[in-house]
């Protein structure tokens, strides 16, 4: 397949998922406008709650993203037994991991101890966390159906309840965080009791789909319901043990900035959440390529075209840069609008406006590490992504922030000080990371590709 036919696959594919993961993400956008019109100090609750639910919810999707590249090797093969295999197990990791990430929601108090904020506000967020905790086994069963979904390039259908999920989402976070009909304001709590009813219909009307609709009656992934298999379980964990690591390695470089901003004040962790909010939707665009580039070039490399898997992983690397670049010039230009859409408090606008210049001048790196991994993974390399992650996110990023935050060195520069000092940091941890995935996705691609040329001169 020439690169403009590879071009074409990732971004139908791509597109596709790009629709769902906007959907989804809007869950968050809705969550942080609608709780901001209600109440600052609930927006600063969500802020820190948002930040503790996507370290624990991301790093257990992460480990169930194994489920891409391994569905994608045996549809590659077509396999369909091994199909059938991976889907059934991942049902049973997804409901084992559920219960630790339960039990750290339902008790967060060493998360919280790091954020020395008011008490209403703790209050607040336990509550918030309380209610996000019943929604997980749900949201993780759902992830299985988006995996199986992705490995086999299907992801008209995710994308389609996804959406159906946010048209639900939207008037039951009204609702609930506004109050009426009877219901009290129930504000950022309203938000979470929003989610687990629609983590719970999501994962309902899933289970039926697979049951029947005719897109998955040729896999018959009920049939002959296995009990947990060691086998197939640790095939997932080895690769979805440090895939999970790497991102919560990400998100909690990123998210955890949150909890140490929470020292500055009401205004700085407001400010920091609409930043942290518009990073996350823009993140969706390359999020979508890298996992479209990564089970197409799964898919290649279970039928055993490791040159087609390595133009696949090219092309999707210059797709992302090419629409992340473009993202990131309307931001700089859009930064103030999009500031007063979220606030009304002007305060809150001028921190926020600051800090979607980090996040534009983040794009690019941000979308190379991101292909990046998800192509190493359909290699079935993730331990040194995730060592890469650890490093750079955490070491330069969270603590060379919170060093330039709380304890700068002389004339350092009033406007990189406060929430910028952790922004500036993370960029700065970002292209390190990017640079680091890339040149080791270039060894990994060029070493499959010889190892198959030397095969091919053999026979």
């Amino acid at each position: 397949m020439s690169g403009a036919g590879a071009t074409g696959r990732i971004a139908r594919h791509a597109s596709s998922i790009l629709v769902g993961q906007v959907a989804a993400i809007g869950y968050t956008v809705a969550d942080t406008v609608m709780t901001g019109r209600h109440d600052s100090t609930d927006l600063a609750a969500l802020s820190i709650g948002a930040a503790v639910y996507i370290c624990v919810y991301i790093a257990l999707t992460g480990v169930l993203q194994a489920l891409i590249p391994v569905v994608g090797h045996h549809h590659g093969a077509g396999d369909r037994e091994g199909i059938r295999r991976s889907f059934q197990q991942g049902v049973w990791l997804a409901l084992s991991i559920a219960l630790p990430g339960m039990a750290l929601l339902l008790f967060p108090g060493f998360a919280l101890s790091w954020a020395q904020t008011d008490a209403a506000v703790l209050e607040r967020v336990q509550s918030y966390l309380g209610w996000l905790a019943w929604s997980l086994p749900a949201g993780l069963l759902f992830r299985v159906y988006s995996g199986l979904n992705q490995g086999l390039s299907r992801p008209l259908l995710v994308t389609l309840l996804q959406l159906m999920a946010l048209g639900l989402k939207l008037p039951l976070n009204a609702w609930l965080i506004f109050g009426g009909a009877g219901v009290p304001a129930l504000g950022v709590a309203g938000c979470a009791i929003a989610t687990l009813i629609v983590q719970c219909t999501l994962a309902g009307v899933a289970a039926l789909m697979l049951l029947r609709h005719p897109a998955y009656r040729e896999l018959q992934l009920f049939a002959g319901w296995s009990r947990p298999r060691w086998a197939t379980q640790r095939e997932l964990l080895r690769l979805g043990l440090p895939s999970g690591a790497a991102l919560f390695f990400e998100v909690t470089g990123f998210a955890l900035m949150a909890v140490f901003i929470a020292r500055l004040g009401t205004t700085p962790l407001a400010g920091h959440q609409i930043a942290a909010n518009v990073a996350a939707v823009l993140y969706m665009l390359p999020l979508s390529i890298g996992i479209a580039t990564g089970a197409q070039a799964s898919q290649a490399l279970g039928a055993g075209d490791r040159a087609q898997a390595r133009r696949i992983c090219r092309q999707g690397l210059v797709l992302a840069l090419a629409l992340v670049a473009l993202l990131g010039a309307l931001l700089v230009v859009l930064r103030g609008p999009l500031a007063r859409a979220y606030s009304p408090d002007v305060a809150v606008q001028a921190v926020a406006a600051q800090l979607l210049l980090f996040v534009a001048a983040s794009q690019v790196a941000d979308a190379t590490q991101c292909i990046a991994s998800f192509a190493l993974r359909a290699y079935r390399v993730a331990l040194l992504p995730a060592l890469s992650y650890a490093v750079g996110l955490w070491g330069i990023g969270l603590a060379g922030g919170a060093f330039l935050a709380f304890s700068p060195p002389p004339n350092w520069p009033p406007v990189l000080s406060g929430p910028a000092a952790f922004w500036l940091a993370n960029v700065v941890a970002l292209g390190s990371v990017s640079a680091l995935l890339l040149a080791l996705l270039q060894r990994v691609s060029a070493v499959t590709s010889r190892a198959e040329a030397a095969a091919s001169t053999a026979t």
